[in-house]
């Protein structure tokens, strides 16, 4: 199973590059690709042909009709019975067929049939089998159809991977026997029988038996590789950091109650760093939830030992802003922080830098300058990161790096689905903030049509009269920063029209220091409206912003929608967001606008969210860092997840060393799958 699939027979030079295009290089990727569907060869009559369907005809040849010039397809009348029928062959199909085909000869034909340019006679262009009587066994009933690349079509596809599929031997079972009867799941090999041998599309579904069969066993072989890394982890020595006097006097004068879910947060945390192993923890809460300011008390438990911590986060803008919310009650404690970004003199960098290496600074807040070389931290106690899955996995290594054994504190304001949480999670512990701060008034949403434009700036404009700010967010026109900035740029001069200098543009290629002017104006009311497009998506945070438009809102995910609805209703004034939309609006859009505009429970639009996208679409989820699973489907296989989560821990528990016979053939499930605790890509780097 281990072998390259040039070990297989016919795969040679010219077909190993397209078939590892397709499913990988080895024999067990072959195994594990899933046909995407079935055609089914009913045999027919030439009278019963249906057009637009595959069928299989017995039919004896009548004539051929060479072409009279180049570009003619060559065609073969054939007939039963009932009726005529033309077989059509294009792009130098000639002589050849004549003899393999001559007339009198009884063939079995089998394609989707169509008609003929004249409209009358039935015909097959290029038929998928054209074979005498006698050999009529290798017209599949039902065949299986595979991914196909140039130059390799599925039907060469398929044979490969049978001949892969009788490498597969019978293994010992790994799933627990009572688990497997309950399920009435057949074993591995039968499961890879059935699903490289459908008989109908009942046996192509995610919750066919033998798929679910096979979901599960990668799950659990993932679900493995995540326990025994956050086993791992926990056997890895910190500092052991207590609650301090200085976080409970500030928490004393936070113009604020913490709420009970910041609380338990805090606790959860707290627990983490007084435990002597080293923390691995995502706090993820709404937006607004509060967020920063259980890192802010954390950070002061840290510096109370006279260790440092660090706060990253993924935009100039967002460093910035998380420096001035927490410098002052640091200041207030004695502590001090530095802001590390890529601006500022050399000096100024210089003396940032030399305070971080001496320990005078305790907190340091920036971006990505952060883990360059030149940034070394005298004791580095915790490390934050926020917006975590907005860096790549070797940039939160580099940053972890700095300090040995540093406690890790993840944070994300972009909920997923809890059912899906063990999938991306697994190997963390995981806090939520699940309700939002006393006096943050929820956000009056409704949709319009796009027709309604002037109607909605004829209310802005007597909105900011009376001294409202507002984003108007521009539409994702298509997979190109260039197109949307051209969206951008066009409402921008509309509403300049309309509201002269009181309109700002910010979008993702304005230079750092041009973005970060404009959002300054914008925060400071000297703009009233910010045009933008989603580069306001997460953290900026003007309170006094009270409307936000979101144009063509139906081309938005309900996750991004909730996320740019958060950036107002911050302030003491109420709040709305308008989702202006195209029509027609399908009905997936309009229930996503619906659900928004029916909650703004974070946590609620997620699973909303997963709902919507049904099962075999984990559309956005590779880019949201999810695993790239071969037979697993995290949103129709959800349902499993968690089972294979129990079941991961519960082996662990009772057999660390996967010593027992269910172990061993444990270990075997886990190199089929390359899932080791060692090779997982997680977002705790």
């Amino acid at each position: 199973m281990f072998g390259p699939i040039t070990s297989l027979k016919g795969i040679g030079e010219r077909v190993a590059p397209l078939l590892e295009r397709v499913a990988g290089p080895l024999v067990r990727d072959l195994i594990f690709l899933p046909p995407q569907g079935i055609i089914q060869r009913p045999a027919r009559s030439v009278a019963q042909a249906v057009e637009g369907e595959v069928q299989t005809f017995t039919v004896t040849i009548e004539s051929h009709q060479k072409p009279a010039r180049p570009g003619q397809p060559w065609r073969i009348r054939v007939f039963d019975d009932t009726g005529f029928l033309f077989l059509t062959f294009f792009k130098g199909h000639g002589p050849h067929l004549e003899q393999r085909n001559p007339v009198g000869a009884v063939r079995l034909a089998s394609g989707k049939v169509d008609r003929d340019r004249l409209g009358a006679t039935p015909q097959i262009t290029h038929p998928d089998y054209l074979v005498p009587e006698d050999r009529a066994a290798e017209i599949p009933a039902v065949e299986a159809v595979y991914p196909a690349t140039a130059g390799l079509p599925s039907r060469a596809v398929r044979r490969f991977a049978g001949l892969a599929l009788q490498r597969a031997p019978d293994l010992s079972e790994w799933l627990d026997s009572a688990w497997l009867h309950r399920q009435a799941w057949p074993g591995w090999r039968e499961a890879l029988r059935l699903l490289h041998n459908p008989t109908g599309e009942g046996d192509l579904s995610l919750q066919s038996p033998a798929r679910r069969r096979l979901a599960f066993d990668e799950l659990v072989a993932h679900q493995l590789a995540l326990a025994e890394r956050k086993s791992v982890r926990r056997q890895t020595s910190a500092s052991i950091i207590a609650p301090s006097e200085l976080a409970r006097a500030a928490t004393d004068v936070l113009p604020f109650r913490l709420t009970a879910a910041q609380e338990r947060a805090l606790a959860d945390i707290r627990a983490d760093l007084a435990s002597g192993s080293r923390m691995t923890r995502l706090l993820q809460g709404d937006v607004g939830a509060g967020k920063t300011a259980v890192a802010l008390l954390a950070m002061m438990d840290v510096a109370a030992t006279g260790l440092q911590s660090v706060l990253m986060a993924p935009t100039e803008i967002l460093a910035r802003q998380h420096h001035d919310t927490i410098a002052g009650p640091l200041a207030a404690q004695g502590i001090k922080t530095v802001l590390v970004t890529g601006r500022g003199t050399r000096a100024e960098r210089e003396d940032r830098l030399a305070a971080l290496l001496s320990g005078d600074a305790l907190v340091a807040v920036g971006t990505h300058a952060l883990f360059q070389d030149g940034v070394t931290f005298k004791a580095l106690g915790l490390t934050i990161i926020d917006e975590q899955h907005r860096f790549g996995v070797s940039e939160r290594g580099r940053l972890r790096a700095k300090g040995e054994s540093a406690h890790l504190l993840a944070m994300s304001a972009t909920p997923i689905p809890r059912t899906l949480e063990l999938t991306l999670y697994g190997d963390l512990d995981v806090s939520n903030l699940d309700e939002k701060p006393p006096g943050r008034r929820p956000v009056a949403t409704r949709a319009a049509p796009m027709r309604r434009l002037s109607e909605i700036v004829d209310r802005l404009k007597r909105a900011v009269a009376d001294g409202a700010q507002a984003f108007w967010i521009c539409p994702l026109v298509a997979e190109s920063d260039l197109l949307d900035l051209a969206a951008a740029e066009a409402r921008y001069r509309e509403l300049q029209a309309e509201f002269g200098d009181q309109v700002g543009l910010i979008h993702g290629r304005l230079p750092s220091v041009e973005k970060d002017a404009v959002m300054a104006r914008f925060v400071q009311g000297q703009l009233a409206i910010l045009v933008a497009t989603t580069v306001v998506e997460v953290g900026v945070d003007v309170p006094a912003a009270s409307i936000m438009v979101i144009e063509q809102a139906e081309r938005f995910g309900l996750a991004q929608l909730h996320q740019l609805r958060g950036r107002v209703g911050r302030g003491a004034a109420a709040s709305s967001c308008v989702l202006l939309y195209d029509q027609p609006l399908s009905d997936a859009a309009s229930r996503r606008l619906d659900i928004l505009r029916q909650t703004d429970d974070g946590f609620l639009i997620a699973e909303r969210d997963l709902e919507l996208r049904g099962g075999g679409d984990p559309l956005g989820l590779a880019q949201s860092g999810f695993p790239a699973y071969r037979l697993a489907d995290p949103i129709a296989h959800r349902d499993l997840i968690a089972a294979a989560a129990d079941d991961a821990r519960l082996i662990l528990n009772r057999d660390p060393d996967l010593s027992s016979p269910r172990g061993q053939a444990l270990r075997v499930l886990r190199e089929l799958f390359d899932w080791r605790s060692d090779s997982v890509l997680s977002d705790a780097g």
